[in-house]
């Protein structure tokens, strides 16, 4: 069989621990008997990156501005006993943290749903994707532990000497005060990419923060939203025939407990972090939770959701069978191909693409699965199988 050729490089993205074994298993198993796979290879295992002094990551940040399309392996975002463990010259900041900073993306994370793997809300029929805001609030917090009575103030000193002062809280003993920020430009980003994508996929949009209580910093989400829709996308959602809808952040969690999903929920960062787990948990497993960064310049990262898998890596290296789930790894591979080919005019890419995951949710629905999935399936009979027995159970139903 002629292999599908490729004629603009993937930017691949190696990662760390168990994942990086599957990412190997999948390239040889799923990929490469059937495209002649044309990538540029970044190594982001935390080895490499710690030998380049972290330059690696933000050379993949920028091939994937060159070639438009990327795929990553999940990596180590390094703690004190990865420092030891690594001997690491520094704690290396998270490479999905600097990435998104030179991409300036959305992050979109949406469940996979199989048969038989139900979701714990019943009336949830299609997925729920989260669009995550990846800059700012409290990942960019400034804060203190106040030691005793006084006052806290936010103050701000512009270039001409304007002042502008608030005060937080007065203190009559000891206490705890936070200061976070954003920026105009990065929540246009962030909503351009929200609309784009809705575009993109052919789904409804919703918002939601808490303008009604936080009167200047949400509202200002809200309104920058709301001047981007009306200027620039809302004849476009019209002939599109998809809506975009405000909400508060509470009404919006009570509407989708109750609709059948199927819609983008955009959330600003501390928001999204928290129902996009939410999110992948109700639906099953978070190993079963595509992830893409989506950048308004037309810049596309396709990675799964979850971490590197440690407990499993140890198991490995330890000689012991592993039964890794290994489904939202091989959907960002899906994804970014599909991608690939649909920016490329590769019609035959992107049938492969759609092939490979109709492959594997197959292999789950017809009982072949890995045991995380083996414990919450319907389905009376499931074969457990290991890491790669899984991949080859694809691959046999692919070819």
């Amino acid at each position: 069989m002629a292999k599908i050729k490729m004629t603009t490089p993937i930017v691949e993205m190696d990662g760390d621990e168990m994942t990086r074994i599957l990412w190997k298993m999948i390239k040889d198993h799923l990929l490469e008997p059937f495209i002649e796979l044309n990538t540029e290879y970044y190594d982001l295992g935390l080895e490499y990156r710690n030998e380049t002094n972290d330059q690696v990551t933000i050379d993949s940040a920028n091939a994937t501005k060159k070639y438009g399309v990327a795929v990553k392996c999940a990596t180590i975002t390094p703690n004190a006993a990865r420092m030891t463990e690594y001997d690491l010259k520094e704690m290396w900041k998270s490479p999905n943290g600097t990435i998104r900073a030179i991409l300036d993306g959305t992050v979109f994370r949406a469940p996979i749903v199989v048969d038989g793997i139900e979701p714990c809300v019943r009336n949830w029929k299609k997925p729920i994707t989260i669009a995550r805001h990846a800059y700012g609030d409290v990942y960019k917090n400034t804060e203190i532990k106040v030691p005793g009575a006084g006052k806290v103030e936010l103050v701000y000193t512009g270039e001409d000497g304007t002042k502008i002062s608030e005060l937080v809280h007065e203190f009559a003993g000891p206490g705890v005060a936070q200061g976070m920020h954003n920026i105009d430009k990065s929540i246009e980003s962030f909503a351009r990419s929200c609309f784009n994508y809705a575009l993109d996929i052919k789904q409804d949009l919703w918002f939601a923060t808490k303008d009604t209580i936080s009167k200047k910093y949400d509202h200002t989400f809200k309104d920058i939203f709301q001047e981007i829709f009306d200027k620039e996308y809302k004849e476009k959602f019209e002939a599109a025939g998809i809506v975009y809808f405000y909400t508060l952040i509470d009404d919006a969690v009570a509407r989708v407990m109750k609709s059948e999903g199927g819609y983008i929920w955009a959330c600003k960062n501390y928001d999204g972090d928290v129902m996009s787990d939410m999110i992948s948990s109700a639906f099953g497993s978070l190993a079963m939770m595509t992830s893409v960064l989506v950048s308004p310049d037309g810049y596309y990262e396709y990675e799964a959701a979850h971490g590197t898998v440690q407990r499993h890596y140890y198991k490995h290296l330890a000689g012991e069978e592993t039964s890794t789930n290994s489904v939202a790894t091989i959907f960002a591979w899906s994804g970014a191909l599909r991608k690939r080919g649909e920016i490329d005019g590769n019609q035959e890419l992107m049938e492969f693409a759609d092939k490979l995951e109709k492959a594997t949710i197959q292999t789950i629905e017809e009982g072949d699965m890995t045991k995380d999935l083996a414990l919450i399936t319907k389905n009376p009979n499931p074969n457990v199988l290991n890491s790669e027995g899984f991949i080859k159970a694809i691959a046999g139903r692919l070819a």
